[in-house]
């Protein structure tokens, strides 16, 4: 049944399109709706009333510093007396504040309107930022001029402020200026048309919404689910707070009588059906005379190239989301396709609203990682340093997309880490690395990106603020070489160990993640030489290797990696690279750079094992195996549809049950025959039958032991004669 609100949105159409369904929540709707509301206010997503008063007063106290500042511009101009008292600057707020939507600790988005006289780059960036800086109430101010929309950034009693300037075309700023009022974007240039905009979007976007309530609590469940899935970062190519308030408008719009549970519901199967790059629109694209470009794929032939087009609803109406790319909108389609699949499950009562929310498990998603280590010589420089570097991952990630022509997909994680123990101030940013899905793998293909990551320090080094001790790093680090301070307790989860038959229990446990190179090789040729005990758990290991993973398993995991694969990071230039080998002492990665071979190959710590006691990976959800005489790694993510705790033990179980029944298969066989000799007393064959076991067991061993060592040797001779085979790829990265 219907609400009065319910039913006047029935006579209104919302958006360009007529909405999908007009249908209203049922009881069960409501009851989720509830669960939901509680799930959000225990998970601390609102701010206390203390906070809020808290909120007011900065921006009150923050209001009074700039209109003291324009007072005292408009004296320096020597401007009449009058002019002077009459001088005036507002400050309004714009995102996630203005839209109902912040959380605790939260940025406060302002923006600061001032009159023409009034300008950006000299007394805003220089007058305004000197009063800042000696303010009390004031730290960790950093001015960022050169952004697409220049802001400067502190902290003001302790409430983080992001504030923009704008200067429209008047001489006096009146109190109660209409932002949405197109008159203010006369005569003013695109940097100041993007800063205003932040307030027109959100005033725009409460205003083609059915119901403003609904769409904030959507709006506030699903920001938090894309922090928690990782894709919450405009600068790095995912999700922004723009960018998924328009979504969620439009999916608002389409089911205008929902309430928020069948929102965040719909929200899902609405954009894993979405036919990208077809644009998401919450109204009519508006030309207008003031001639300012807008979103217009078949004028702008830039606009051709977005892949995620969210187009804001205030002129000039543009793309909010052109920094996404192939990478990131394949990650967020993955992401949909899992909220998907979990909001179907919360629907039948099969989970609660808790399932939504696990964070992605990035550490444990791929094989390959890109570090990028940025360096400085205190906070403060670090600061200003890693907000420019973070602004330019994206184009890592464009770079290589383009130099791999799409062959290699990057997987940039919006997250930074710190390394405490260092002597110098330190973040870190990872990216996942792995080859596109489908692609045929070609023996010996590399993927050489040495000029891309010196074409990206390049222009990351162009940075005008620059100062002695910043510095960036870039390595590659496999899984099991991601340094201990990403994880929350810093240390990696240990891997639960494979439970096995006690004959096949061995004196000592073999972890991949723990040995190197030269200590695999070590082992595998002691175990050459081991007695009875170890053949037998060679055969075992053998023949589970040998058994691949079943369809359902390799397809459950939409990051899984795929194939062998070279990434080279090496260069001849060593004052222009050398960092990226072999860093400094103090600053650099932990991690190094590894040396490997082609695609065809393992690493120098995977080629030539015989055999490898199998693990099971973090919480049993993977297994590295030994496959063709190299390691292959068949981890599946959390996010599979095929719970892999469930299939791996008993797979693993009834591979050893078969390969124990074959060892023990020549004396069962006897035992057959000596019950089946009718009228014979089994005490007389006792003895002999037990020398006669003994005697074919080893002689079965030694023959067994002789061709697997022999087979051993060729797999070790062949491996080492691709690693002597690879020229000029000394520094060459393998991505299996």
């Amino acid at each position: 049944m219907g609400s009065p609100e319910g039913i006047v949105s029935l006579l209104k159409q919302y958006g360009v399109t007529k909405p999908i369904s007009t249908a209203g929540p049922m009881g069960a709707d409501l009851q989720k709706t509830k669960e939901l509301e509680k799930f959000l206010v225990d998970s601390g997503l609102y701010e206390t009333n203390e906070e809020a008063a808290k909120r007011e007063e900065v921006l009150h106290r923050l209001e009074q510093v700039v209109k003291s500042w324009v007072k005292q511009i408009t004296c320096l101009r020597r401007y009449t007396d009058q002019m002077v008292e009459d001088a005036n600057a507002v400050i309004m707020t714009f995102g996630s504040y203005r839209l109902g939507v912040h959380g605790p600790g939260a940025d406060l988005d302002t923006l600061c309107i001032g009159p023409s006289y009034v300008n950006r780059e000299e007394d805003f960036f220089f007058t305004l930022h000197d009063i800042l800086a000696n303010m009390d109430e004031v730290t960790e101010l950093q001015p960022v001029p050169d952004a697409h929309v220049p802001v400067m950034k502190f902290k003001f009693n302790g409430i983080s402020i992001d504030l923009l300037y704008a200067s429209i075309s008047c001489l006096v700023v009146p109190e109660d200026l209409d932002i949405s009022d197109i008159s203010v974007l006369h005569n003013v240039d695109e940097p100041t048309v993007r800063s205003l905009n932040g307030c027109r979007v959100a005033d725009q976007i409460l205003k083609l919404v059915p119901n403003v309530e609904h769409f904030r609590t959507a709006l506030r469940c699903l920001k938090f689910w894309a922090k928690k899935r990782g894709i919450y970062s405009n600068v790095t190519g995912f999700l922004g707070g723009v960018n998924l308030a328009l979504l969620v408008a439009r999916v608002c719009q389409l089911y205008p009588n929902a309430n928020p549970s069948m929102l965040v519901s719909r929200f899902f199967r609405v954009y894993t059906q979405w036919r990208w790059p077809n644009p998401v629109m919450l109204c009519p694209i508006e030309e207008n005379e003031l001639g300012f470009s807008v979103w217009d794929p078949r004028r702008n032939p830039r606009d051709r190239t977005h892949h995620m087009p969210i187009i804001t609803p205030a002129y000039p109406c543009m793309n909010s989301s052109y920094n996404v790319s192939t990478s990131t909108l394949r990650v967020m389609m993955e992401q949909f396709q899992y909220g998907n699949k979990i909001c179907g499950e919360i629907e039948l009562n099969k989970v609660h609203w808790s399932a939504l929310f696990e964070s992605y498990i990035f550490f444990e998603s791929y094989k390959n990682y890109l570090q990028v280590d940025i360096v400085a010589a205190d906070v403060d420089d670090l600061r200003a340093w890693k907000g420019w570097v973070e602004s330019r991952l994206r184009q890592l990630t464009l770079m290589i997309e383009r130099d791999t022509l799409g062959k290699l997909q990057c997987h940039p994680y919006p997250r930074e880490y710190m390394d405490t123990s260092r002597q110098c101030a330190h973040s870190a940013f990872f990216m996942g690395l792995q080859r596109k899905q489908g692609e045929i793998v070609q023996e010996g293909q590399q993927f050489d990106i040495r000029g891309t990551v010196e074409e990206f320090r390049h222009s990351v080094n162009m940075y005008m603020f620059w100062r002695p001790g910043m510095d960036i790093y870039v390595s590659h680090v496999r899984r099991r070489q991601i340094p201990s301070y990403v994880f929350p307790d810093g240390y990696k989860r240990p891997r639960p160990s494979r439970p096995t038959p006690q004959m096949e229990t061995s004196p000592k446990s073999f972890h991949e993640d723990e040995v190197s190179g030269a200590e695999h090789r070590e082992r595998n040729h002691k175990r050459k030489h081991d007695g009875r005990v170890g053949v037998n758990q060679n055969v075992v290991l053998k023949k589970q290797a040998s058994s691949p993973p079943t369809d359902g398993l390799a397809r459950s995991n939409p990051c899984q990696g795929s194939g062998d694969m070279s990434v080279d990071l090496s260069s001849n230039k060593i004052d222009e690279l050398a960092r990226i080998q072999s860093p400094e002492p103090e600053c650099a990665s932990n991690s190094s750079v590894i040396t490997s071979v082609t695609s065809g190959g393992g690493s120098p710590e995977d080629v030539g094992s015989a055999s490898v006691s199998g693990c099971v990976d973090d919480n049993a959800r993977g297994v590295e195996g030994m496959i063709n005489g190299r390691f292959e790694d068949t981890t599946y993510g959390t996010d599979s549809v095929i719970h892999v705790e469930n299939v791996v033990a008993p797979k693993n179980e009834v591979l050893q049950e078969a390969a124990l029944q074959e060892q023990l298969e020549p004396n069962a066989l006897l035992g057959m025959v000596t019950d089946s000799k009718a009228g014979i007393n089994s005490e007389t064959l006792e003895k002999p039958v037990i020398r006669h076991a003994l005697f074919v067991t080893i002689i079965f061993i030694v023959a067994f032991q002789y061709v697997f060592c022999l087979y051993a040797f060729l797999c070790d001779f062949i491996c080492n004669r691709r690693i002597l085979s690879v020229t000029s790829t000394a520094d060459a990265v393998c991505i299996r």
